[in-house]
């Protein structure tokens, strides 16, 4: 008897355990959802300014473009507008959910910012160099800088603003069966 109510504990131990690990998948997932959605919404508020900067003012190399040098098409900018479309939505929104949380600000706003800071920083140490655009674009001119920093900074806000409101909803209006997303 004693054995079995051991092995009926170490089932019932085991089935809590997948059933909490379900629930932080869950919330995951959650998450990640989020910030894909958000990292869309931030891309495209990225991408109207970039176009309008490379089609009226044209005062900085645009980050599509510097995707399509450094991915060896520059005669072909769809492939760097791809490409910026795919990081900002794939790699970068859910970076920012599932990082928002463990970010040292208050509001989402300045956790996108944040965020955004960081992938600019890593981005001028790593990304511009190896498009020959030397260590933060500096080859590029203060202006390539200057839209850099600001593009980001709209991204950002986009970001966390979208990534918020979102996360608020839910808190709101739980869907059935569902674990809160923070």
């Amino acid at each position: 008897m004693n054995v079995l109510s051991r092995q009926r504990r170490m089932l019932a131990l085991r089935y809590q355990n997948r059933k909490q690990a379900l629930e932080a998948l869950q919330v995951m997932m959650s998450r990640v959802q989020k910030g894909l959605v958000a990292g869309f919404a931030a891309t495209v508020a990225v991408s109207i300014i970039e176009a309008v900067n490379m089609t009226v003012g044209h005062w900085a190399v645009s980050f599509p473009q510097l995707l399509s040098v450094m991915l060896r098409t520059p005669d072909i900018p769809a492939v760097g507008w791809i490409a910026h479309i795919v990081v900002g939505t794939l790699v970068l929104g859910p970076l920012f959910a599932i990082l928002c949380p463990r970010l040292p600000t208050d509001t989402p706003e300045s956790k996108g910012i944040l965020f955004a800071v960081g992938a600019f920083i890593l981005m001028g140490l790593t990304v511009a160099p190896i498009a020959g655009m030397g260590m933060f674009f500096m080859r590029g001119g203060f202006g390539t800088l200057a839209w850099m920093i600001v593009s980001h900074a709209i991204f950002g806000i986009v970001l966390g603003n979208v990534y918020g409101r979102l996360v608020r909803r839910e808190k709101l209006h739980p869907p059935i069966h569902a674990a809160p997303a923070h």
